[in-house]
């Protein structure tokens, strides 16, 4: 478990675009950002896109942001956005939001 209470913990919100639903990316998330340390949490959404939120270190962050753009071997990412913003504390994993 990460403590996100610290100084240098912050949180991004980031949405992926393309061929991101039914290719196992949310699970693909989860493994990338618990073998990170981070915590938040993934979700579908009904455009077709897959959100996150993830909290930690920002080395972690920025490596799993470089992850995100690759993906699992079925997806096809066509654009990741990124939004900083304030770390809450709040979770204590990396878990699939529904």
């Amino acid at each position: 478990m990460t403590d996100t209470s610290e100084p240098s913990a912050v949180r991004v919100r980031i949405s992926v675009s393309g061929r991101v639903q039914g290719v196992g990316y949310r699970a693909f998330t989860v493994r990338a950002a618990s073998e990170r340390g981070l915590v938040g949490g993934v979700r579908n959404c009904e455009d077709g896109r897959v959100e996150l939120e993830a909290e930690g270190a920002k080395a972690k962050i920025m490596s799993l942001i470089e992850a995100l753009k690759v993906g699992p071997p079925a997806s096809r990412v066509t654009d990741v956005r990124v939004e900083w913003v304030r770390a809450t504390g709040r979770q204590s994993e990396f878990a699939v939001w529904y």
